[in-house]
C-alpha cells in the first residue's frame, strides 16, 4: 500500500468536495493535516473566532463558483465534518485548508520513529526484550536535540526591521545563531558580524559614593543601566570602520571626496572593523540582539537554530536522517543498561556513527553540477 494519502487536488489546492444527494450529514475528509474548530461556535463565519479555524467549509447549490461559506451549525471529529439535524441541504460541500505544508512527505513524524523502533527493535530475540515507551520517547527527544544542532536542516530564519532602540528581543525556540545579515534595496544580504569591541555586561549594581552596590527592602542589589551600552548606541561608526579620519575631518570635503581622499592610502587595517556591514552583540541579561547604530530602520534576515522540539511542527525527522536515528536511540538504550555485553555495545556505536555520518552527507545536499558552477570563476583572467 502505497504512503500518499491525499490526491493531486488535496496537496495542490488544498481542497476536496461531496456531492450531496441523498440526507447525508457527515462527509469524512482524507487532508493529511487534522482540521481542526478554534472552539464549539467558530463553525459560524460571523463569529469573531472564525478566522482562528484551520479550514474554510463551504456549499454551493450548483457546483460552480461562488462557494459561499456554510453558515448552518456542524462539528469536526476526526476529519469528519458532522452537520447539526436540520441543516442538511442537497448540493455541493467543500472543505479549503488555509495552509499548505508542501514537501511533509520528505519527513517522518517522532511518532512514526518510536512506533516503527518499537515494532523493529524491541521484543522477544531482539536486542532490546523490552522498554518503556516514555523511555523511547525520552532519547528520541535527545536524538532530535543532537541532531538539529549540527547534522539537520534545522536552521530557522526570521526578517526583522531594526528599531531605534537598537535591540531585538532571541526568538521563543532559540539556542544559537547561524548568520545575521541586513538586506539592500536588491534584496541582497550583507554579513553582520558579532564585534569585540565592546559587550554587554551581565549585571549593572547601582554603586554607591564608595563603589558599594546598594541593595534594596528585599536585599538584593539595585539594577541600574548600563553606561557602556548607552555609549556603544550613540557611537559614530564612521570612527571606528575608518570610514572617518581626523585627517580628513574638514566639514566642507563631501562624503565622496572624503571617501576618495584616503582610498589605497590606507595600509595595516583590521578587516574585523573595517567594513560598513555593522556589528551586533548578544545580551544576555535582556534576552536581546543589539546592533551598532549604523544599522537602525535597517531590515534584517536573523536565522538561527532550533532543538526541534519547541513546536510539534518541528518533531519530524528527514527520511535521509531515519536510519541515523533509529541506531542513536538503539545505542542510547543498550548503553544505560546492564548486562549488555560490550562487544554489542562497541558494534552498535559503531554503526551509529557510520549512519550519522551517512546522514550528514545526504543532508548536505552537495550538488556537483552547483559547484562546478562556482569553480568556474576561478579560470577568469583578472586584469591589471
Amino acid at each position: 500500500m502505497g504512503l500518499i494519502n491525499e490526491n493531486n487536488r488535496q496537496y495542490y489546492a488544498g481542497a476536496q468536495g461531496f456531492q450531496a444527494v441523498g440526507t447525508e450529514t457527515e462527509f469524512q475528509f482524507t487532508f493529511d493535516e487534522t482540521m481542526a474548530l478554534y472552539d464549539s461556535a467558530s463553525w459560524d463565519p460571523t463569529n469573531i473566532a472564525y478566522i482562528e479555524n484551520n479550514f474554510i467549509f463551504e456549499y454551493s447549490l450548483t457546483g460552480a463558483a461562488p462557494y459561499t461559506a456554510f453558515a448552518s451549525q456542524y462539528s469536526v471529529i476526526n476529519n469528519k465534518i458532522i452537520l447539526a439535524t436540520g441543516t442538511f441541504a442537497a448540493g455541493y460541500y467543500r472543505v479549503r485548508l488555509k495552509d499548505r505544508n508542501y514537501g511533509d512527505y520528505a519527513y517522518t513524524s517522532i511518532n512514526d520513529i518510536i512506533n516503527n523502533f518499537l515494532m523493529v527493535y524491541v521484543g522477544d530475540g531482539k536486542l532490546v526484550p523490552s522498554i518503556k515507551r516514555t523511555d523511547l520517547l525520552f532519547f528520541a527527544k535527545r536524538a532530535m536535540q543532537e541532531f538539529s544542532y549540527d547534522t539537520l536542516k534545522s536552521v530557522k530564519s526570521q526578517e526583522l526591521s531594526i528599531p531605534n532602540n537598537l535591540t531585538v528581543p532571541l526568538p521563543q525556540d532559540y539556542v544559537n545563531y547561524v548568520k545575521v545579515s541586513w538586506v539592500d534595496d536588491l534584496g541582497v544580504k550583507h554579513v553582520i558580524y558579532p564585534t569585540r569591541l565592546t559587550s554587554n555586561p551581565a549585571e549593572v549594581p547601582v554603586q554607591d559614593g564608595a563603589g558599594i552596590p546598594t541593595q534594596d527592602n528585599f536585599d538584593n542589589n539595585i539594577e541600574g543601566t548600563s553606561i557602556t551600552e548607552q555609549r556603544w548606541d550613540s557611537a559614530n561608526m564612521l570612527q571606528i570602520t575608518g570610514g572617518y579620519d581626523q585627517a580628513y575631518g574638514d566639514s566642507s570635503i563631501s562624503g565622496a571626496v572624503h571617501n576618495r581622499a584616503g582610498l589605497g592610502e590606507r595600509y595595516g587595517l583590521n578587516p574585523e572593523t573595517t567594513q560598513i556591514n555593522g556589528f551586533f552583540t548578544i545580551n544576555e541579561r535582556e534576552g536581546k540582539f543589539s546592533f551598532s547604530s549604523d544599522l537602525v530602520g535597517k531590515v534584517i534576515i536573523f536565522e538561527y537554530i532550533s532543538d526541534g522540539l519547541a513546536y510539534d511542527s518541528d518533531m519530524r525527522v528527514p527520511k535521509l536522517a531515519e536510519e541515523a536515528f533509529y541506531s542513536y536511540i538503539l545505542y542510547s538504550v543498550l548503553s544505560g543498561r546492564t548486562n549488555v555485553p560490550e562487544y554489542i555495545i562497541q558494534r552498535v556505536k559503531k554503526e551509529k556513527s557510520a549512519n550519522l555520518r551517512n546522514a550528514k552527507l545526504r543532508l548536505s545536499n552537495i550538488k556537483i553540477e552547483e559547484i562546478a558552477q562556482v569553480f568556474r570563476n576561478k579560470s577568469k583572467i583578472i586584469k591589471h
